[in-house]
């Protein structure tokens, strides 16, 4: 996910050290909304949703939200992605604002050797709690083949 000369599309770093250490609580408030696609002007915000976000985000220590978002942001999986050699399916939201797909799980469709790709019109990254009714069959289909 961070920009480097590998992954020139990515964010660059500062924005994910100034969102979470400036306003920690503020940071686990304001994510939902991108990550549901809540911020979209056809979204029904669930409150819920968001609420249960901010109860997982405030219950972890923030040097472990830190060294986790710098883990999955800086790290390159090519390696591990290269070496899986089992069917595996990739699925995505084109509506990602999180993770844009183009940048991510296309990418890693086309470095695992037996992939199938998945991208779902209009999905938010937070498409799995928004949109099991479509996903889970889609899983439960792809485990049976």
């Amino acid at each position: 996910m961070l920009r480097s000369d590998a992954n020139p599309g990515g964010t660059p770093r500062a924005v994910f050290d100034a969102q979470l250490a400036a306003n920690r609580a503020g940071f686990y408030r304001e994510v939902p909304m991108p990550f549901y696609g809540f911020n979209r002007t056809s979204a029904k915000v669930q409150d819920g949703v968001v609420a249960n976000w901010w109860r997982q985000g405030m219950m972890g220590a923030a040097n472990a939200h830190y060294e986790c978002i710098k883990a999955f942001s800086e790290t390159d999986f090519s390696g591990d992605l290269n070496a899986i050699e089992i069917p595996t399916l990739v699925l995505h939201g084109d509506d990602d604002q999180i993770v844009p797909h183009q940048n991510t799980s296309v990418l890693s469709a086309k470095i695992i050797k037996n992939a199938t790709l998945k991208i779902y019109p209009g999905y938010p990254h937070g498409m799995l709690t928004l949109h099991a009714d479509t996903i889970n069959p889609d899983l439960l289909e792809f485990i049976r083949t």
